[in-house]
């Protein structure tokens, strides 16, 4: 669907390297992405956007070897032989003898606030004295896809930390917004895509959650749903310890068209229909997939009873906005929505684009009926 608004805010090419947490590696790097970011509305009416900076190695392949960027209380590089990983993905290498599935990086990912205008349409300043960058093993090779919600005065982020140890939800807090303080490991291996919703329900925080695992237990013959990735909800008294519920959250249909994958996409946020969700499903389509941002109503004071779902795409991959880029794409077809504030008559919806770029979106608030 067009919207009037819509536009490219952030691009690889805005990211200065010069000021980047990894100058004193000494290898020569490219932003390989400046995409997903998290939103939130500062004090003083301005947003603001975290940017996941994914920097990658020029070239990662090289001398018979591909390399990948580590973080050991420090930055490193690591090497494997190339006759012995698959690089066909641009974003990652995979060991060709292991037993399960073992991904290496070709970029590692850092996190960039930049203040945007308080309509999301102008940049204001790139903070880069407030980046967040890898500082424990469980983040060695990178911090990933901020999400940010503001509960009472309090501003809450999750991020995917990326590790040999696991792939997990940490949390960071902060007072005003742009200042942030890490809090701890949230979430355990590969439970991704966590949002915390804007609000207390019955004095609980409630977040989505998405687990993903080989194997899944199909549901009788002939159900409405389709066994795989979902978003699952989970409730917590103080946001650090989170008990998951017992009841489904968003769930794939059968016969749907995004049963490839789906998993939360903005944090929800409360309108005076329920809380709105927007969410993200894939259809399957070459290696990687085609990513469109969907929405769903959750009751007010249950999220698991859901009001309503469109199944019909809210956003999609726009290649007008990315022919510019046309020479650093590496992905179509993907837009991943990962934020959202109230703009008055619309709501500024922030995704990424094609792994590349950082979109905002007006989309009317009339659209979002029940």
């Amino acid at each position: 669907m067009p919207y009037a608004t819509d536009l490219l805010i952030i691009r690889p090419d805005d990211i200065d390297l010069a000021r980047s947490p990894l100058t004193g590696l000494e290898v020569d790097t490219y932003v390989l992405g400046a995409f997903n970011p998290g939103l939130t509305r500062l004090a003083n009416g301005n947003l603001l956007l975290m940017v996941r900076v994914a920097e990658a190695l020029k070239p990662p392949a090289r001398d018979g070897f591909v390399h990948s960027i580590r973080w050991d209380n420090g930055y490193n590089l690591d090497r494997w032989a190339l006759s012995d990983v698959d690089t066909t993905d641009p974003r990652v290498f995979r060991l060709k003898n292991s037993a399960w599935d073992v991904l290496g990086l070709t970029s590692l990912s850092w996190l960039l606030p930049v203040e945007l205008s308080s309509d999301g349409l102008n940049v204001l300043a790139f903070h880069y004295d407030k980046a967040i960058a890898p500082h424990a093993s469980f983040q060695c090779y990178g911090t990933e896809d901020p999400r940010i919600s503001k509960v009472g005065n309090r501003w809450l982020m999750t991020t995917c930390s990326v590790s040999p140890e696991r792939h997990s939800t940490t949390l960071y807090s902060s007072d005003n917004g742009l200042d942030w303080q890490f809090e701890d490991m949230v979430l355990d291996h590969q439970n991704k895509d966590m949002l915390i919703f804007e609000g207390l329900i019955d004095g609980e925080y409630w977040a989505q959650t998405r687990p993903l695992g080989d194997n899944y237990f199909t549901y009788a013959p002939h159900s409405p749903w389709q066994a795989g990735p979902s978003i699952n909800l989970a409730t917590s008294k103080d946001s650090l310890y989170w008990k998951p519920c017992r009841r489904p959250g968003i769930r794939p249909r059968a016969g749907s068209q995004v049963n490839a994958r789906m998993g939360g996409g903005a944090p929800p946020i409360l309108t005076p229909d329920g809380w709105l969700s927007l969410w993200h499903g894939v259809e399957t389509h070459g290696k990687v997939g085609i990513y469109r941002t969907y929405w769903s109503l959750l009751a007010t004071d249950d999220p698991s009873q859901i009001i309503h779902t469109s199944n019909t795409p809210l956003i999609e991959a726009n290649p007008v906005l990315t022919e510019p880029l046309n020479d650093q794409m590496y992905l179509h077809d993907i837009v991943f929505t990962t934020g959202i504030v109230d703009g008055g008559d619309h709501y500024i919806v922030a995704s990424g684009e094609a792994d590349l770029a950082c979109r905002i979106t007006h989309i009317p608030k009339s659209l979002f009926r029940p």
